[in-house]
């Protein structure tokens, strides 16, 4: 059987291909060429998005046109194009149809009010950057409905008209970005997985590397990617602080074998200045004539060779105390160098999980309690302990254990929305951030996860181990902490313990 293609491969194939075919490097033609490659269905995305702007802008005039918009806005969500032109087709017919209390008054004739226009024009205006300033259609289009809306008096059937071009044109350019925020997030991951390639001895940045092709797996949020940013930043200071004092290390190292190197020349030079006297002194002996001449000779080797042996002492306990020096650097560059592989998981993540740990969970906490007061949500808190998990370790082995925090982090992550958070609280317990959630959503959420749970076992070489959990969940009032709240969930979570175990209970 063969086995899938590497990514990175597949893209630098997509874009070899493109330069074979003379075509030009447009996001369509790049997925096109991605996907043949990859044997993937080239289909574009379904622009779910803005079909439900569209569909807000529909006004119903009659109880026939409400139902055809909840037909649409279900299909929407199934993602139906039979669906969506069914409805549509269906809400056109019931207007034109009649029979509502509005269908005897003609249509130039109606009058809408003046909020309403102006709040139409803004969201107009609003959403205009994010179709982008490739096409130019779009501009003119907003333009001329922009002008019909704040023009009096107001022609209804122009603004009906014009919306529905307008529509239609923005359905393209809202279908192009998607296409081309896909084809730059493939590139983006092409590089770094190339960086990554080059970079096989620099360890240091495995872990950016990794979490970089990580953040930019759909969903794309700007919590992740404020949260990679964040990581990063910590990552940079702690390398670029090792990486100074390594490189301080090797000058150490440096200087350390120039003064080695400047003593063995020393010891050298006095070697050969005390085998020069030595010469000398048996030249002169051998011509030595009276014994009373002899005196004076031995006492000048004598001398020699006790300054020699001084010398030597002293140049030993030198190059012993180089050799220490040299022996606790090597060590501390040993050591920093550990840091700086280490230095990427180390930062505001959970090594065995990754999940936030402690310091990430701060500040992950503080940042969702300050977008709850900024736009008056809830925001629910969830702690949550693994039952019956020394047991586990006991019986399977710590290596077992560790692997069914994994697991359970992984279905955890498969079960939560973009926007929450996980974070591992200490031991097997882990805490997740629901904002924008009251308590009983929350409750709903957690009771979902440990469904989810159930369903994908655990295994520990071909045995299935059922992993369940207790929790307490916590909705964050006005007047507590993020502390308070958690210590409330914790509460809660013991109480479902004591009810039986693998249950939600409220705090």
């Amino acid at each position: 059987m063969n086995q899938p293609k590497n990514p990175s491969v597949i893209a630098r194939e997509a874009l070899k291909r493109l330069a074979a075919s003379h075509l030009p490097p447009t996001p369509a033609n790049y997925q096109a060429s991605y996907n043949q490659i990859a044997d993937l269905p080239n289909v574009a995305p379904f622009p779910d998005v803005p079909l439900r702007q569209i569909a807000g802008l529909l006004a119903a005039r009659n109880d026939t046109q409400v139902q055809q918009l909840i037909r649409l806005d279900e299909a929407i969500g199934r993602r139906s194009w039979l669906g969506v032109q069914e409805a549509v087709l269906a809400f056109v017919g019931a207007g034109n149809a009649g029979g509502g209390k509005d269908d005897a008054e003609p249509v130039a004739l109606q009058v809408l009010p003046l909020e309403l226009l102006a709040k139409l024009a803004s969201f107009v205006e609003n959403v205009l950057p994010a179709l982008g300033a490739d096409n130019d259609r779009v501009g003119e289009l907003a333009a001329a409905l922009l002008q019909a809306l704040r023009q009096a008096p107001v022609d209804l059937a122009e603004i009906q008209s014009r919306l529905a071009s307008l529509g239609q044109q923005a359905l393209f350019a809202a279908e192009e970005q998607v296409e081309i925020k896909d084809s730059l997030l493939n590139l983006l991951r092409l590089i770094i997985e190339n960086v990554g390639e080059l970079s096989l001895d620099d360890s240091w940045l495995k872990g950016q590397v990794d979490g970089l092709l990580a953040v930019v797996q759909p969903p794309l949020t700007l919590r992740h990617l404020d949260d990679m940013g964040r990581r990063l930043r910590d990552v940079m200071v702690k390398q670029s602080e090792a990486k100074h004092r390594s490189l301080e290390a090797q000058e150490e190292m440096r200087q350390m074998l120039a003064a080695f190197i400047e003593r063995l020349a020393a010891i050298n030079e006095s070697s050969t200045v005390f085998q020069g006297k030595i010469e000398a002194s048996a030249r002169a002996i051998a011509n030595v004539k009276r014994i009373e001449d002899l005196a004076p000779l031995l006492n000048d080797v004598i001398t020699a060779t006790r300054s020699m042996a001084e010398g030597t002492s002293d140049s030993r306990l030198q190059l012993q105390s180089l050799q220490e020096r040299v022996l606790a650097t090597e060590a501390e560059l040993v050591q920093l160098h550990l840091e700086l592989d280490n230095a990427s998981a180390l930062a505001r993540h959970d090594p065995l999980t990754d999940a936030l740990n402690r310091k990430g969970l701060d500040e992950a906490l503080a940042r969702e309690i300050a977008g709850m007061w900024r736009k008056g949500t809830a925001l629910s808190i969830c702690l949550l302990d693994i039952d019956n998990f020394k047991r586990l370790n006991d019986r399977l082995g710590h290596d077992v254990g560790d692997h069914a925090l994994v697991h359970l982090t992984r279905v955890a992550r498969q079960c939560m929305r973009p926007s929450d958070t996980l974070a591992r609280y200490g031991g097997e317990e882990f805490v997740i951030l629901m904002p924008d959630t009251v308590l009983e959503q929350g409750i709903e959420a957690m009771t979902r996860l440990q469904r989810e749970l159930t369903k994908a076992f655990f295994l520990s070489g071909k045995e299935k181990v059922l992993i369940t959990f207790s929790a307490g969940v916590a909705q964050l009032s006005p007047d507590e902490t993020g502390s308070d709240a958690i210590r409330r969930a914790d509460q809660a979570m013991y109480a479902a313990k004591r009810a039986g175990k693998n249950r939600v209970v409220g705090g």
